[in-house]
């Protein structure tokens, strides 16, 4: 089962949390057991499983990822996006996350996190439910 995610970001850098759309599809597929993969289709964003719990976190994220990849470092490519696309690919385009009673296994502090890098826009992110056979 194929899902799409329609995400809009409003800032240049941004981690939009997307853990109760992503268990709002698990329950509605009605898989018990198996896996979820949620995969991005762009070269310059992400998808990172992070804490949750405080928004500083997140904040903290960027700011550290901002200070390692400036968005003005001399770069070559002529969209001036370079940083984006080192960033989306360190932080990685997609992520698994094993479905268990019917809900996503996620620790207690953790949540689902699309990654903006080169915003705002509009953007998707793809979610695919297998169940265990």
């Amino acid at each position: 089962m194929n899902f799409t995610l329609n995400i809009k970001t409003d800032n240049q850098t941004q981690l939009i949390d997307m853990t109760s759309q992503i268990r709002k599809i698990v329950r509605e597929s009605g898989v018990k057991d198996g896996i979820c993969i949620v995969f991005i289709p762009h070269t310059t964003a992400a998808v990172t499983i992070n804490e949750n719990a405080d928004k500083d976190v997140q904040m903290d994220i960027l700011k550290e990822i901002n200070k390692v990849i400036p968005f003005n470092d001399g770069y070559r490519h002529m969209e001036g996006n370079s940083a984006a696309h080192i960033k989306a690919s360190l932080f990685g385009f997609s992520d698994q996350i094993i479905i268990q009673n019917g809900d996503l296994l996620l620790g207690t502090w953790q949540g689902v996190y699309f990654c903006e890098f080169d915003g705002p826009r509009n953007r998707k992110a793809y979610v695919k439910i297998m169940a265990d056979r």
